[in-house]
């Protein structure tokens, strides 16, 4: 098939390119009262109505939906037959592994549970350090407080890993994974990490596919922290090169995406309809205009069919959040902002209608798309729900505003300062609310009290995400006057170099990743379902934030995951 994705140049004519700002990001006028203001030359979208004018998703086989359905149906019922009659619990295991990677397990979600609850109380003596590796990590993904001490047989009396296992590419690459399941007092598994390290890179070269593919992955990102949507699309590539491939599950995986793709290219059409028809992009030039890179965002927060509704609304705050961030970051001054922050206080649709065309346009827009939430949830008794929202977007604008006075008296305040508020702005906090919003009936009351309650699990994903960002978009944000960063704030503090304050920073990274795992393992009450999602935006957060800010500039390897999922069909 070819594909006529648009190009960043087809996209951005002269007069769009001059209204969002100078090229050297520098301040400029805007508008006709000579305002001083502070653009930063975002570029403008790359897909236009690309979504809504390609539709339906073609099809690369001459079969009808109704088929393919019935066809993963049948598959579906042999899988499960699989996993039923196993032959022991290693082979239970690597078959519950593959299913997650290739993106099916949720199908299988109750007997899944079920093995691994086996698995858990089971005693189980075996040496083979992959059994135990999958075994621990599996686990620990569900819940289970698997104790690290487990890999205690596989060092020496003087504390040292044994040295017969530094050839075993397979156990190296499951303890390396395992690892990454770490909680703060489990210094073996840092250990563990560093010599499953050591000893992958030893033989990299050496390394035969898929195996070595799987190895350059887990070095690019360890699995846990890896979005499943982008994992599944690329763990079928491997496992169809696999010569101990189960075909039933590989044919299954790619019906299941397939259908899944069809399901998601109808969503981000019906989101890139909602967002051409608001209008804000085109009245609002200076805003990142970034919705469909904001869909793949909640794509990989929760990605299976009965969360179509809840994807639909999380997608839709993220957006107006998104101009908000931009309102406050690039085009506001001071005095502008503390009327919008207190109309914002007030959720007053009345006061709104006395500020600047600007904010009054953005919060008519906020309010009503938060009441046609309402009138929805209303039908079914959960109204309620968009009070938490609008308390969580109340607490962000606070936050922003904090910002915006740190940014124009040029106050860089100590790192701990800094993070008080700026783990706020890092928007976790919000849109962990909202990813509750649009939820069966799970997202109770009490739910919403408690992710509102700014528990230590969304603590620790908003200082990641806020540390992520800020080591990711150091150099663009420097270009022009802006809040200081995490960066910053620690090179004046302790008066080290950018490097070192990279260093610093993504230990505390680390840090905070093994606090979530441990409040995870300590949600012994709350669904599983309510937690994912919050772990899941998190690791969204790697992925956008991996090398670059991938959000704001968007037209290379952002466009590249957005293509994987929505636009390339899968070859059955």
């Amino acid at each position: 098939m070819s594909l006529h994705v648009p190009s960043l140049s087809m996209m951005a004519d002269s007069n769009t390119m001059e209204a969002h700002g100078s090229t050297n990001h520098s301040s400029v006028p805007c508008g006709g009262d000579r305002t001083i203001r502070f653009l930063a030359n975002f570029h403008p979208t790359i897909w236009g109505d690309y979504f809504i004018e390609n539709y339906p998703l073609p099809s690369n086989l001459q079969k009808s939906e109704a088929c393919i359905e019935k066809r993963r149906e049948e598959l579906k019922v042999e899988v499960m037959n699989l996993l039923k009659n196993a032959n022991d619990y290693l082979q239970e295991m690597e078959l519950i592994d593959i299913l997650q990677r290739l993106g099916v397990a949720y199908h299988f979600e109750k007997k899944i549970d079920e093995i691994l609850s086996q698995i858990f109380k089971k005693h189980m003596e075996d040496d083979d350090l992959h059994a135990v590796a999958l075994r621990f990590r599996l686990l620990r993904q569900h819940g289970y407080n698997m104790p690290a001490d487990v890999f205690i047989k596989f060092k020496e009396v003087d504390g040292s890993f044994k040295a017969t296992l530094r050839n075993d590419v397979k156990g190296l690459l499951s303890l390396y994974e395992a690892a990454y399941l770490g909680i703060p007092e489990d210094n073996l598994l840092d250990e563990a990490l560093n010599f499953a390290k050591l000893h992958l890179k030893s033989m990299e070269s050496h390394m035969k596919t898929p195996l070595a593919v799987r190895v350059l992955d887990a070095f690019e990102l360890p699995l846990h922290r890896r979005t499943r949507r982008l994992e599944a699309k690329n763990y079928i590539s491997i496992y169809q090169q696999d010569d101990r491939r189960i075909n039933v599950v590989l044919e299954l995986a790619k019906l299941d995406f397939h259908i899944l793709q069809s399901i998601h290219r109808e969503e981000v059409r019906s989101i890139s309809m909602w967002w051409k028809a608001l209008g804000l992009a085109k009245k609002l030039t200076f805003c990142r205009d970034r919705v469909v890179e904001g869909y793949f965002w909640i794509l990989g927060v929760y990605f299976e069919p009965h969360y179509s509704r809840a994807r639909i609304y999380l997608t839709k705050v993220l957006a107006l959040l998104s101009i908000m961030d931009d309102i406050y970051d690039t085009y506001g001054i001071a005095q502008e902002l503390q009327a919008f922050t207190e109309v914002i206080q007030r959720w007053d649709i009345e006061a709104a209608d006395q500020l600047d065309e600007v904010y009054k346009l953005y919060f008519f827009n906020l309010y009503n798309v938060f009441k046609e939430f309402e009138d929805e949830l209303a039908k079914e008794g959960n109204f309620y729900r968009v009070e938490y929202l609008k308390e969580s977007v109340k607490e962000l604008s606070r936050a922003y505003l904090e910002e915006v006075k740190w940014r124009d008296e040029g106050y860089v305040p100590p790192l701990k300062e800094y993070l008080n508020v700026s783990q706020i702005s890092s928007v976790l906090v919000a849109l962990s609310c909202a990813s509750f919003v649009g939820m069966g009936e799970e997202a109770t009351k009490e739910a919403f009290d408690w992710v509102t309650s700014f528990p230590r699990i969304i603590k620790s994903g908003c200082l990641i995400c806020r540390l992520l960002d800020d080591v990711a978009s150091n150099e663009f944000e420097h270009e022009r006057k802006h809040v200081s960063s995490a960066v910053h704030c620690y090179i004046k503090e302790h008066g080290t170099s950018v490097q070192e304050a990279y260093e610093k920073l993504r230990g505390m990274i680390e840090d905070e990743w093994k606090i979530m795992n441990q409040e995870y393992l300590c949600m012994t009450t709350m669904p599983m379902s309510l937690i994912r999602p919050i772990i899941n935006l998190t690791r969204m957060a790697e992925t956008v934030y991996k090398k670059c800010d991938s959000y704001t500039h968007s037209s290379s390897m952002m466009k590249d995951y957005i293509i994987s999922l929505l636009v390339e069909p899968i070859s059955f």
